[in-house]
Parts: structure tokens; C-alpha cells; sequence
């Protein structure tokens, strides 16, 4: 973001603060100041005769016009979630929707309905309904404002307006399908630059995605066992009196590197494995949308070769694919500008992710090596001592 480049080009009467930042952020881009904020918190059980259910309260503050309120609260379920995401698929198929959590989200980790499950899929709709508000299109749609103002039994009238959520289904994969069949005959350059591009993406953040659980898993091992052997050289030292103390230093330094282990798996779980996993839902999102792109490259190619065999309707045909060539020529520009501010998101969020990581990485190392040299130290003088004293007569 060029305005932010600016504004870490610091001047020497430039104030630094980290909120000085923000307001000289704000100051020079105040047109374009945010005017709706959305909190999702405050999930509530739900249990009933047929099924169990979380719901999350969703608050709307805003000053836009088109709200006949300043601020809204309402609660929402995930199936809620999901319908939004299907109507927002359904208006701009060649819009890049963020990604809902899944059904079980990072499945093997985390029990459904406790507490670790329900504060990260909080975290997971909170992220979705904000980057929806951030997005200069999808912040307008209609059944956005409907979601986040509407009453439940207002949105449960509204949602069944028009087909449902599997008919809808059905006609993407169809959709989907008739395009992969077809092939695409005049695909421009840079949209098959674009699906080359996530191909080797999706590769890679896989990749990633499994390489970080493979790791908290080994750390969360390697704690469990370091959480066992602190205590042992307690008891150890009360049958050893004349290392008693060098064994209780040990189980000293022991715990305080558990606590320290146990403060970066939290970095882990809380920090990288949630973004590297939101990507790679986006990868097989951008997929999609990609393919929808050409489903409709394919319907304008396949008009352009029934115009030319026949002679006959050749106005009828010549208006359809006039037609067709806006619908491509929207599609295209609204993926474009879509792709350039998704891979400029994602590329900040991994470079912040990243270097989150690195970070508590050295401090982690820091604080435990800390923590060892200063045992060592204690034991150095204590030895010392005992050879001064040897020493004398």
C-alpha cells in the first residue's frame, strides 16, 4: 500500500508512536475512512430436540446512509454464514468471496463444540464478515445489509425468497463442469498466467499447511514430556542432598522453558496455522472463480461459432453476442481488480504472519537460553566459592 510506505518514510519531526501512525494514516487518506465496523462475539448453545447449535452475536455500528440505524445487533448461526456466502457467490461469480470456516475446522485438533473450536471459528466469521465490509463491491450488496440488520425471522423470510442453497450448488458445479468439458478456445494471456499462478499456490500453501501442524503436533509432544521431567529432578533431589539444589535449579529452568514452549504453540495455533489454512480455502476459491470466468469465455466462443455456420438469425446472434462480450468484458475487469487487491492482501498477511513467527521464535530461544546461562552462572560461582573455601587452611 503506497500510503503506507509513505507513511513508514518517517521524517525527523514526523511523530513515531505506533498511534501517531494510525492518525497520520487516517489524516491523509480520510475520504476513504472506514464506515462500517462489525464484531462477531458472545457464542450461546443452543440445544434443541433435533439438533445442537452455536450462534454468535453480530454488532454493526456505521454512518452509511442506506442503514436506518447507526448500530445493530442480531444472531446468527453458521448455516447463516453460509447462505450469505452463496449469495454473494451467486451476484459476483467472478468476485473473490472470502472463505468461511469449514464445518470442523483443522479436524483431529480441536473437539466440536468446546471452547478452543467455538473462540476459533468466532475468530474465522469474524475475519469473514470484516473482509466482506472491506471490499469496495460485496460491502453494498443487499443480502450483506440484509444479514447484518434483519431479524430471524426476517432473514429466515428473506432466505427463502428464490432457489435454495443446493439448487444454487448445483448449478456452480454445473457450471463448473460444462467449462472444464468445453475448454476455453480465446482465453486472454494474463487469466491463464492467473490459473497457472494458483496452481503452483495451492501446491505450495498446502505444502505449508501441513508442514505447521506437523509441527505443533511435535511441539505439543515435546512439551507434554518436558511437562513430566521438571518434576522428576524435584523428586530427585530430595534423595541427593549434596546436589539437592543444582537439581532443583534444573527443574527450575525446566518449567520456566515449558512456560515458554506453551506461550509459542499458542503463537502456532493462534497465528499461523488459522491464516496458512484461511489461504488455503482461498486457493480452491480463486480456482473456482477462475472457472467460472471462463464458463462464461466459453458461452461467448461457442455463439461466435454458431454465428459463423449459420447464416440465417445472424442479428439475433450478432445481439447475443454483444451481450456475451459485455458479460465477458465485466467478468474480466471485476476478476482483475479483484486478483491485484487479493494477492496484495495475501501477500501481506503472509509477510506478517511470517515474521510474527520469526519473531517469537527468537524470543522464545532467547528467554530459554536466558534462562539455562543464568543457571550455569549460579553454578559457576557456587563452585568457586566451594574452592575458595577448600583452599584455606
Amino acid at each position: 500500500d503506497t500510503s503506507l510506505a509513505e507513511v513508514n518514510s518517517f521524517s525527523p519531526s514526523m511523530p513515531i508512536s505506533p498511534s501517531s501512525m494510525i492518525n497520520q494514516y487516517k489524516f491523509e487518506d480520510e475520504p476513504e475512512l472506514r464506515d462500517l465496523f462489525i464484531t462477531v462475539d458472545d457464542p450461546e448453545s443452543h440445544i434443541t430436540a433435533i439438533e445442537t447449535f452455536i450462534t454468535y452475536r453480530v454488532v454493526t455500528k456505521t454512518s452509511r446512509g442506506e442503514f436506518d440505524s447507526s448500530e445493530y445487533e442480531v444472531r446468527r448461526r453458521y448455516q447463516d454464514f453460509l447462505w450469505l456466502k452463496s449469495k454473494l457467490e451467486e451476484a459476483h461469480p467472478t468476485l473473490i468471496i472470502p472463505p468461511l470456516p469449514e464445518k470442523f475446522i483443522m479436524k483431529g485438533m480441536v473437539e466440536r463444540f468446546s471452547d478452543e473450536f467455538i473462540e476459533t471459528r468466532r475468530k474465522a466469521l469474524h475475519k469473514f464478515l470484516n473482509r466482506i465490509a472491506d471490499h469496495p463491491t460485496l460491502t453494498y450488496n443487499e443480502d450483506f445489509k440484509i444479514f447484518l440488520t434483519a431479524q430471524a425471522w426476517e432473514l429466515s423470510s428473506h432466505k427463502k425468497q428464490g432457489p435454495g442453497l443446493l439448487s444454487r450448488m448445483g448449478q456452480t458445479v454445473r457450471a463448473v463442469a460444462s467449462s472444464v468439458r468445453g475448454g476455453v478456445k480465446n482465453r486472454p494471456e494474463m487469466f491463464t498466467e492467473m490459473n497457472d499462478y494458483m496452481e503452483t499456490f495451492s501446491q505450495k500453501i498446502n505444502v505449508l499447511d501441513k508442514i505447521a501442524h506437523r509441527i505443533y503436533k511435535e511441539e505439543k509432544e515435546y512439551f507434554n514430556e518436558m511437562k513430566e521431567y521438571g518434576p522428576i529432578h524435584t523428586l530427585w533431589s530430595a534423595s541427593e542432598e549434596d546436589i539437592a539444589d543444582s537439581l532443583k535449579g534444573v527443574a527450575s529452568c525446566i518449567d520456566k522453558c515449558c512456560k515458554a514452549t506453551e506461550k509459542r504453540m499458542a503463537g502456532v495455533s493462534e497465528n499461523l496455522l488459522p491464516i496458512l489454512h484461511e489461504y488455503v480455502l482461498y486457493s480452491e476459491i480463486l480456482m473456482g472463480v477462475l472457472k467460472r470466468r471462463d464458463q462464461i469465455q466459453g458461452t461467448l466462443d461457442s455463439k461466435v461459432d454458431a454465428l459463423t455456420n449459420k447464416k440465417t438469425e445472424k442479428d439475433l446472434f450478432s445481439e447475443e453476442i454483444g451481450k456475451l462480450e459485455d458479460k465477458v468484458e465485466c467478468a474480466n475487469n471485476a476478476l482483475k481488480a479483484d486478483w491485484d487487491r487479493w494477492k496484495q492482501n495475501m501477500q501481506c498477511d503472509m509477510r506478517s504472519t511470517f515474521i510474527n513467527v520469526a519473531e517469537n521464535n527468537l524470543r522464545y530461544y532467547e528467554e530459554c537460553l536466558a534462562t539455562w546461562e543464568s543457571f550455569l552462572a549460579s553454578q559457576t560461582v557456587d563452585l568457586r566459592v566451594e574452592e575458595d573455601s577448600e583452599d584455606r587452611p
